[in-house]
Parts: C-alpha cells; structure tokens; sequence
C-alpha cells in the first residue's frame, strides 16, 4: 500500500472530512486529495501535521505491506467520540508495539485460545473457559488481585486507560501487528476496571470464534447481547471462583446469616464490587435469586458506611509501556522528542529522564549459578 493510501486509510478512520483535515492541519482540500491519490507527496512537516489529526504515526505512513484490521469491539460505542478515542487508543498500540520492538522486548502471546462454535456456544464453556484461563496463568483463589500485572507483564496483553462516555463500557481490540488490547475508563473505581478487564478478556479469547464484526469487514461494533452474557458469566467465574467463594462465606456465616458487613468484607477480598459478587452469588444458590435485586439495591444503601476501599485513578499508559520507553531513550533508539510525544509529557519534563541517565556499566552483582 502506497502513502496515498495510508492517508486516505486512516483519514477515513478517524471519521474526518477533507474539509475538517484542512481546517484543522491548514492543508488546503486539493493537496490533500492529490496526497491520497499518489499524484505527489506530502513534505515532512505536511505528514507530521495529518499524523496528529489522525492519531497516527508519521511511521504508520512510511511502512510498507498490506493496511492493518483494526476492528475494536465495543461494549456500548460512544456515540460521538468513538473515532477520536478509537484513534488515540490505537496510536497508543502502535506505540507500544514500536517500543517492544525498539527494546528487543516483545512478548510472545500465550493467551488460551478459546474454542467452540459461537451457534452452539453454551455458559458452560465460559465458565469451562475461566478455569482454564486461571489454571494456566496461575492466577490463583483471588484473581482480581493480580489479573492486570499478569496479562500486562506476562501475556503481553495492551491495556490502555481513557476517559470517555459512557463510563459503563470498554472495549477490546487484536491485532496481527500489536497483538491484544483493552481498553478500560478511567473514570471507573478499580474493582469496576477489574471486571471489565475481565469481561474483554473474554472477547480476547474467543477473538476467533465470535468472529462476525471481521467478516464483515467492520471497523468497530457492539458486541451481540448473548456474547456480552457470555463474558459476563467468564468474568464472574475468573475473578470468582465458586469453591472458593463458598468456603469464604461458610467462614464468615454466623448462626447460619450472613450480615451484609461480611458482604462487603469478600467483595472486597476478591477486589469486585459488591453488585457483581451479590449477582455472583445467586448464580451460586447461596443468595436467593428471587431476592437479589432488593439485596443489591440494600447494599448500594450501606455502601457508603460499609465501604472501606480506596481506588486511584489510573494512568493512561501501563508501567511497562513508561519502561520501555525509559530504556529505549537511554540506549539511543528514541529521540527526546520522541519519548516527550510518547509519554505526552514536555520536553523540559523529558529532559528529567536523561538527568537521572543509568550507565550501561552499572550492575547488580550475583551469585555464579
């Protein structure tokens, strides 16, 4: 694919205008329209203008091959926004994958695959799905502890937070050049961002067999009502094991009640809001399922004597993507331009970073082996 169609490519995904991309860049329409076309090229400064516009790389323009699937799948779209968001999330896979690269840093995926037919899917296998996943990253009894740290660290899974509307929704993306994406709301307490990461999980896994929105040649959708049921039941029975949770409300039951102090005690043990266990629960026959919405409704009541946890917003980018970063600017692979743009931070912020500079030479010293 030539630059011409890389610029038509991503000014189409941005859901942009010639008119909007000229107001905005001061290109004027007929420049823009001779650039797609390959009639001639756009100059350095021209591409760096419509790479921002587009939330894109000005290298995304410069690669050779065929243009990337980039379908993100949505929870609920933001009605207005999505392209802007869908844009800067994509950028900042892309980036990510530029740094894992650029560090000689990439990790290879081991996600579970999840398989079935999505006609015949069943509960069944979602939950058959979640102990597998538990079982094989070793997630252990109480995964919403550690579930971020090791999709992020271990599976090289790209979860990005942004604020956007409505802040009920999240979406997934995967992709043959950076792999497997997630994005989260920031605006959302950590035990909410904890169900959600494991709800697109879901969708991560069985990327293959609900595969309609890619067929079809989508760029973006909304995932179907019985998927979502279907991830739903996942993310419950990952971050909920039933055995588990069973020995832990047997422990807390006194006289054979269960007090809604020691609700909010497990919700908080297993880090998920106190809705989701209650509902988790019903599904597990300890709270009767007649009853939950009047039990849940009772706790949203207490929940502000009752709840004890603290949630701090998110950055926007992993740990792992700063790193890279970090060390691709001390071994000379990024400019400090480049790493200010990166971490969208200044350069006399960047400049911080070189101050504190680690030489190569410096070594914690071991034990032979």
């Amino acid at each position: 694919m030539s630059i011409g169609d890389r610029l038509q490519y991503a000014r189409q995904r941005a859901a942009l205008t010639g008119s909007q991309v000229s107001e905005s860049t001061g290109i004027g329409t007929s420049s823009l329209s001779d650039f797609e076309n390959d009639k001639r090229s756009p100059s350095v400064s021209q591409l760096q203008k419509l790479a921002e516009v587009y939330r894109r790389s000005v290298g995304f323009f410069l690669e050779e091959g065929l243009l990337p699937r980039e379908v993100i799948l949505w929870r609920k779209r933001p009605d207005e926004e999505a392209p802007s968001v869908e844009m800067q999330f994509l950028k900042l896979c892309e980036q990510y994958r530029r740094l894992e690269m650029w560090c000689d840093e990439v990790i290879p995926p081991c996600l579970p695959e999840g398989t079935g037919n999505a006609a015949c899917y069943t509960y069944v296998d979602a939950e058959a799905l979640a102990k597998q996943v538990r079982d094989q990253l070793e997630l252990g009894d109480r995964p919403g502890l550690s579930l971020l740290t090791v999709l992020e660290e271990v599976c090289g899974v790209k979860v990005f937070h942004l604020d956007f509307k409505p802040t009920g929704t999240a979406a997934s993306t995967w992709s043959d050049t950076f792999g497997a994406a997630v994005l989260l709301n920031k605006g959302n307490v950590r035990w909410r961002r904890n169900f959600n990461l494991a709800h697109e999980l879901f969708h991560l896994l069985t990327w293959r067999v609900f595969s309609r929105a890619q067929e079809a040649g989508a760029t973006s959708a909304c995932v179907s009502g019985k998927e979502e049921q279907f991830a739903t039941c996942f993310a419950r029975n990952l971050l909920m094991p039933a055995d588990v949770v069973k020995k832990a409300f047997a422990d807390k039951r006194k006289d054979g009640k269960l007090s809604f102090e020691a609700v909010f005690d497990i919700a908080r043990q297993f880090d998920v809001s106190v809705e989701t266990l209650l509902r988790h629960l019903s599904f597990l026959g300890i709270v009767d399922r007649g009853m939950v919405d009047n039990v849940v409704d009772r706790a949203r009541l207490l929940a502000p004597m009752l709840e004890d946890r603290q949630s701090t917003e998110p950055p926007t980018r992993p740990e792992r993507y700063k790193a890279l970063a970090m060390k691709a600017l001390r071994h000379g692979s990024i400019s400090l331009g480049r790493f200010a743009e990166y971490l969208e931070i200044s350069r006399h912020e960047a400049m911080k970073y070189v101050e504190q500079e680690v030489t190569d030479d410096e070594e914690v010293p071991v034990t032979p082996s």
